[in-house]
């Protein structure tokens, strides 16, 4: 079906026409490096990385040699060739068409105000209690931390993106401050003390480590398309997407190479907790410091934190633009997509991510232990896959647009050609593949077992857990089939985008 020869996957709406006039260009190359950094690097799951001892590096060099840089040149060449506000979306679109891409976007989005609730903010809260002030379980302050963290990360996507560009820039250096000086102080603490060198032994690659580690890792170096959600508030895009992607690239793998190597080489992996692992390392060899210890290690909290609230932030930003552009392409609700004429930021799927994120925040306080805590705790791990299961849909589009708009100008092309392209995308698709089937079904293909029961959660079956995943999975295609039929009145007034070249 098409209108005047253009497919009406190249077409777009007129209420997503009249949205992005509220659109201001604020992003420049520097905003989008610094936004990189902190959508890839997150701080989050280092510890957890490290916890692995020797494995956990091993294995984070591999997935950056086998997946970061096809992944990165796979985001280059759309990125600059098809720079529309909403990144992934469009791109899924223009390749599947609407229905997928709606889908799809549901997916994309929905795990971020998720893993702020449910992760993001613990972890906020546990930083803020081991180095500032105790927090006791259930307080008042327990849950006034936790909110705080939820919806500043949600007024800074809120905030004009000129103004709001500027937390994932603060993020970003609080990063490189916070890596850099825990690499150079673990060297001063190397040559005063003696490091716990892993045997040769330990970096023997194993299969149990591969099947626990790569889908974990694979979570941690996602994050190129995120800037792409916003493409037309990129000054240059054409000429920046790339450019960034490569210096992005290195620099991520430096954030991320060097505390794993550093904390591998100063606890043993036995000592490493993997939520905590980080600071405990940082705690560690910041003795070197003596009476002024107390102080730097407060600042690393600090820095900690800030990069925190940029994780959160950065993928709201991005995701929520996300969902936005697609709500107004006929795949939402119209409301979902509203921009403010004021901050030129989708508002209304801010608040809806922070609303979300509220409710998964004070169910997680409220249950304790228990089957009900326990439950519950399985159903957002397996929501947080829902990002993983997305790019199972997004990476193909590569070669889909390769085909279909081969006409269209590429600042920057994978190289090689088709053959370079097919390689990009099987070999992306494959690990968001298997990222996605190892965290569905735990234990799979380990210790000899198709499907090892002792990789489950404590307390949860085989069933149970089997039961929760396709539930989840269930309740969110229904969710897109409902966005879907909201959006029929908004498809009814399709229009040609001149921002986007036709099939």
């Amino acid at each position: 079906m098409s209108i005047e020869g253009i497919e009406l996957t190249d077409l777009t709406t007129a209420a997503a026409l009249e949205e992005k006039k509220k659109l201001r260009k604020h992003f420049g190359r520097f905003d989008i490096f610094f936004f990189l950094i902190c959508t890839i690097v997150g701080v989050d799951t280092i510890g957890q990385m490290a916890s692995n001892g020797a494995q956990g590096f091993l294995w984070l060099i591999f997935m950056c040699v086998f997946f970061f840089i096809p992944y990165g040149l796979f985001t280059a060449e759309l990125g600059s060739t098809f720079p529309e506000e909403g990144g992934a979306y469009i791109w899924t679109r223009m390749a599947w068409g609407r229905k997928v891409a709606g889908m799809n976007s549901i997916f994309y989005w929905f795990s971020n105000p998720v893993w702020i609730g449910a992760t993001l903010s613990l972890l906020a809260i546990q930083t803020v209690s081991d180095y500032f002030f105790n927090i006791p379980a259930g307080s008042f302050w327990e849950y006034g931390v936790g909110l705080v963290y939820i919806w500043f990360s949600v007024l800074s996507a809120v905030l004009s993106f000129g103004i709001g560009k500027w937390i994932p820039t603060i993020g970003a250096f609080s990063r490189i401050i916070m890596i850099g000086t825990f690499a150079i102080t673990t060297v001063i603490y190397g040559v005063k003390h003696g490091l716990h060198f892993p045997t040769m032994g330990d970096w023997k690659p194993t299969w149990p480590a591969f099947i626990a580690l790569v889908p974990l890792v694979f979570y941690n170096l996602v994050g190129f398309e995120m800037p792409s959600s916003a493409g037309d508030e990129m000054k240059n895009p054409q000429r920046d997407v790339p450019f960034t992607i490569l210096r992005a690239m290195g620099t991520s793998i430096l954030l991320y190479g060097l505390p794993v190597l550093a904390i591998v080489c100063v606890v043993p992996a036995d000592q490493i907790s993997g939520v905590s692992g980080f600071l405990d390392a940082v705690a560690t060899v910041f003795t070197v410091y003596g009476g002024a210890a107390s102080v730097m290690l407060k600042f690393m909290a600090f820095t900690f934190i800030m990069a925190l609230i940029s994780s959160g932030s950065a993928w709201l930003m991005g995701a929520d633009r996300t969902e936005a552009i697609a709500s107004i392409d006929g795949t939402g609700p119209r409301w979902l997509g509203q921009f403010s004429s004021r901050f030129g930021t989708p508002v209304n799927v801010n608040l809806a991510s922070g609303i979300v994120s509220t409710i998964v925040f004070i169910i997680a306080q409220k249950l304790g232990d228990g089957n009900a805590s326990t439950a519950f705790n399985v159903m957002i791990g397996i929501v947080l896959l829902f990002t993983n299961l997305s790019y199972i849909v997004i990476f193909p589009s590569i070669v889909k647009l390769r085909k279909s708009h081969g006409h269209s100008n590429r600042p920057y092309a994978v190289p090689g050609g088709m053959k370079g392209v097919w390689a990009v995308a099987i070999i992306t698709t494959f690990w968001s593949a298997f990222a996605s089937l190892t965290g569905m079904f735990p234990g799979l293909l380990s210790n000899g077992h198709l499907l090892d029961d002792s990789a489950l959660p404590d307390g949860v079956t085989r069933g149970q857990f089997t039961s929760y995943v396709f539930i989840a999975i269930g309740v969110t295609l229904l969710v897109g089939v409902v966005f879907y039929m909201l959006g029929a009145p908004v498809r009814e007034k399709m229009a040609k985008d001149p921002e986007v070249p036709v099939e």
